[in-house]
């Protein structure tokens, strides 16, 4: 579940904006949800569970948890992509303090951005989530104005080093769209409503958040973990 909200920084200004929830992207799935149904098959189960755990980054012993909201189409996503996650991943995941976990969010005014969720949840099945996260915001500009990316994508995901036919398989099936809406719920139940949105422990940012004030965070999450 996702931690109780306390806002810490407010920065609309650089977030993409979801629609007023009357014309948000409709899901039936539980918000709680990243397996499927009982009606769901072995098979499907065991793909889903492979997708959720490769994208979770981290020591299992960590004492924070950091829940990335985020949608690969939206330029300050990418933004904060470029500007701080290294130093997060290096100074703060690496070094075993924070667990690192990364939830979909597609807005609706982003056309590109499920099937960019689909790549990424497709190519985590085959444990390359965190690679082909960083190559789908790295060509953010070749794909996002493309009236169909799956070229791009499928492109990307030979080069991290992705089996072409399983991938293509769960892409074309549409495996791992029922835990993207799930992930898209459980964010909106939570009361997100701009990308990128970060849960550190109890806390929330919204936004991309400069590093000296990410950093801040942080390491007040942690003082407190401790």
């Amino acid at each position: 579940m996702l931690p109780t909200l306390t806002i810490l920084i407010a920065a609309a200004l650089v977030a993409c904006s979801a629609p007023e929830p009357s014309t948000a992207r409709a899901s039936t799935t539980s918000p709680s949800a990243v397996a499927p149904t009982s009606s769901a098959t072995t098979d499907s189960a065991s793909l889903l569970a492979k997708a959720d755990h490769g994208r979770i980054q981290g020591d299992s012993s960590a004492k924070l948890w950091l829940i990335m909201v985020s949608d690969f189409q939206c330029p300050f996503c990418r933004e904060w992509h470029d500007q701080v996650f290294p130093t997060v991943m290096r100074d703060y995941v690496a070094t075993g303090k924070v667990r690192v976990a990364y939830l979909n969010f597609p807005l609706g005014i982003h056309p590109n951005a499920m099937p960019a969720a689909e790549a990424a949840m497709c190519a985590s099945v085959q444990g390359k989530f965190w690679e082909m996260h960083d190559a789908i915001f790295r060509t953010q500009d070749q794909w996002a104005g493309l009236p169909n990316p799956k070229a791009v994508f499928d492109s990307l995901a030979t080069s991290v080093g992705v089996a072409a036919g399983p991938y293509r398989s769960c892409v074309e099936s549409g495996a791992t769209r029922p835990m993207i809406l799930a992930d898209e719920q459980r964010a909106t139940t939570a009361g997100v409503r701009a990308t990128p949105t970060f849960f550190i422990g109890s806390g929330e940012l919204e936004g991309a958040v400069p590093l000296p004030e990410f950093r801040a965070a942080l390491d007040k999450a942690l003082a407190a973990a401790h």
